[in-house]
């Protein structure tokens, strides 16, 4: 992997736009209340203890989470949401990967299958696209002068994470989905904040579009974004750094 990084170009972006912002908490929300709503406490629901995780990383206050946690067991009571994973392909034959939480999947499926044939894409069949990537949970953390990469390695390997990045100015830390929980408790116990602390779609390769594509296939990202029921999209497109998701 490039040593480049665009770790703080991407935390620097996350507060340049309030309703981008807005979105991401919204979203953040529901998957924190969804994962509250059968055990509100992060100390013994360890689902729960990773969307705080990656709320956090995320900018959310602190008081939103609570609210979020405390919603489980009002508003959610009798909503059933369901995660939805949507396959599929858009310009230039690039890969997607679409989460989803849903209380209405015929109204999701129809609002994804719609945004991605606006943008000259469209929905696959399970299985078209995921054996292209791999699944990974990332601890992303800032480089400091502290926090040296002889020390992260150490805490990595003591905590039993696969591999460790080192990017200019981050520290790429990449476990198994099962152990994801336990690295990220570990690393917390040293006192160390996240950039980015998620189990997510990886590709194995990524492809370089035209720049008519590229163009496109940002505006599909930004429209699937504002999709309420959409959590998280999944990519294999080397975009420029200013637009990575």
């Amino acid at each position: 992997m490039s040593g480049h990084s665009k770790w703080h170009n991407i935390q620097a972006k996350k507060g340049k736009a309030d309703a981008a912002r807005g979105r991401i908490f919204t979203k953040l929300g529901r998957e924190i209340a969804v994962a509250a709503k059968t055990n509100p406490n992060p100390d013994t629901n360890s689902k729960l203890a990773d969307v705080i995780a990656k709320a956090k990383a995320n900018n959310m206050p602190n008081d939103n989470i609570q609210r979020c946690i405390k919603k489980a067991a009002g508003e959610l009571g009798n909503v059933n949401y369901e995660t939805l994973v949507y396959e599929g392909y858009g310009v230039g034959g690039s890969a997607l990967i679409i989460n989803t939480l849903t209380d209405n999947k015929n109204r999701t499926a129809g609002d994804v299958r719609s945004t991605l044939s606006k943008c000259g894409g469209e929905l696959g069949n399970t299985g078209c696209v995921s054996y292209m990537f791999s699944n990974k949970g990332i601890l992303v953390v800032e480089r400091t002068l502290e926090l040296t990469e002889d020390l992260i390695t150490e805490y990595a390997i003591e905590a039993g994470a696969d591999d460790v990045i080192v990017q200019e100015d981050a520290f790429e830390i990449y476990t198994d989905p099962a152990t994801f929980s336990d690295v990220r408790k570990f690393l917390e116990g040293k006192g160390i904040e996240f950039l980015e602390a998620d189990v997510r779609m990886i590709p194995q390769n990524k492809i370089t579009l035209s720049p008519e594509h590229t163009e496109t296939f940002i505006k599909l990202l930004e429209k699937l974004d504002e999709l309420d029921d959409v959590q998280d999209v999944y990519h294999n497109v080397d975009l420029p750094d200013d637009d990575e998701e």
